[in-house]
């Protein structure tokens, strides 16, 4: 099989005048500017949810009376669920300069020879535990005709940073409140960038914005009325559900009065409180949540034969073409304007997607070759067909003509 050329491409002629991302006119290089670093940021946005009591949660640690959160910056992240989530700083740094033309626009179309074709078709005959392989061997071949194909992927790495009020039972961990000094802004907190395309998630307290305060489910007595038995220490006997009788006699077990002490409370009617695990104090902070995402957009172009354009996710193509930058411009000069088109596409809905609530760390693309040719075959006097496809040489095909070993052929 053929190789195909190894070229680059000229990114659109005009952007370097013309930003993918609306009213931003530079690109960063590296980490954002921070906010007080630049006037020009807009505020923290948080996205309305419904709003929900901020107190007496009797599943777990509350989140914070309207009180505590006068933080400059995350103002009104106790009323609303899941916190918000902040926009990035504007982009600073030069635009990604343009790749260099191709030397070379010769492009060579691969095919696969009778040879290749016939191994294809016998090992898929002999993967299938009833198919028998007499045709694959024998038969005469009449057309191989190809409908080679492009695939364009584009994969867009961002970072987003979200916060939200966390309250955790105080066990004397220090506390880092407000008096220490401001708090910094979302995008102002340096995080260690992981490895470029690879999902990841990782939570960090924010600085300066713990409190300490009594438990509000308990009031700090360290204990909540047992919500089994309701403070009244007794429950239903469980062997006479509260009748006191058992087969027209008096139940031996509560003694007929149809109640027994709570085993949940052990009789006290109160037990530890879930909000404080009895400490009587919980320390509330804002915990910010920076979440990588490695976001990917694919596209085959059009082949023009019957083949299930779906296989093609199952196997691997010839890279032709592959660019990595910070931001990216479209494709515009591929032999296929298909795959020209899919790149304007795909650039225009990742910005349009993420670069309003996410920072862009890095972008790539390329394009395969997808080998796909159609073989056409005579035995015993029948015409059979198939398709060979992706570099691993698979075969999809619905009239293989021995598909039952038991079958008289």
């Amino acid at each position: 099989m053929g190789q195909p050329y190894q070229p680059n491409y000229l990114m659109t002629p005009d952007i370097e005048r013309k930003p993918l991302i609306p009213g931003y006119m530079n690109y960063p290089e590296g980490k954002m500017a921070s906010a007080a670093m630049n006037p020009a940021m807009s505020p923290p946005y948080y996205p309305p949810a419904a709003a929900t009591s901020p107190a007496m949660c009797t599943d777990g640690p509350t989140a914070p009376l309207p009180e505590w959160t006068d933080i400059p910056g995350y103002e009104g992240m106790g009323t609303f669920e899941g916190g918000g989530k902040f926009l990035p700083p504007p982009d600073v740094g030069p635009i990604p300069g343009a790749v260099p033309t191709p030397t070379n626009a010769n492009w060579t179309v691969p095919f696969i020879s009778e040879d290749v074709a016939r191994e294809a078709l016998l090992t898929y005959a002999n993967s299938k535990c009833c198919y028998r392989s007499t045709a694959a061997q024998e038969m005469n071949f009449q057309e191989l005709q190809p409908f080679n194909t492009y695939r364009y992927r584009l994969e867009t790495f961002t970072e987003s940073r979200a916060c939200a009020w966390v309250t955790t039972p105080f066990t004397g961990q220090p506390v880092d409140s407000p008096a220490y000094g401001p708090a910094p802004q979302p995008w102002e907190i340096p995080v260690q960038v992981p490895s470029m395309f690879q999902d990841k998630e990782m939570k960090i307290p924010v600085p300066r914005t713990s409190s300490l305060k009594a438990c509000p489910q308990c009031l700090g007595t360290c204990k909540t009325v047992c919500t089994k038995c309701h403070g009244t220490r007794r429950v239903n006997c469980w062997v006479c559900h509260g009748t006191g009788r058992r087969m027209d006699d008096r139940c031996h077990h509560c003694g007929g009065c149809g109640t027994e002490r709570c085993t949940t409370c052990h009789g006290s009617g109160h037990v530890t409180c879930v909000g404080c695990s009895g400490r009587g104090q919980i320390l509330n902070y804002i915990e910010l949540t920076v979440t990588w995402k490695n976001n990917i957009y694919e596209f085959v172009a059009d082949h023009n034969s019957e083949f299930p354009t779906e296989l093609f996710t199952k196997v691997n193509g010839e890279k032709i073409f592959t660019n990595e930058q910070l931001l990216l411009a479209p494709l515009n000069n591929f032999p296929s304007p298909a795959i020209n088109q899919a790149s304007l596409n795909g650039l225009q809905q990742h910005h349009s997607q993420f670069a309003a609530s996410s920072q862009i760390l890095r972008q790539r693309h390329g394009t395969e070759w997808l080998p796909l040719t159609k073989v056409v075959y005579i035995w015993k006097d029948n015409r059979y067909d198939y398709f060979v496809y992706g570099k691993e040489n698979k075969v999809y095909t619905d009239n293989y003509p021995q598909k039952c070993c038991c079958a008289v052929m």
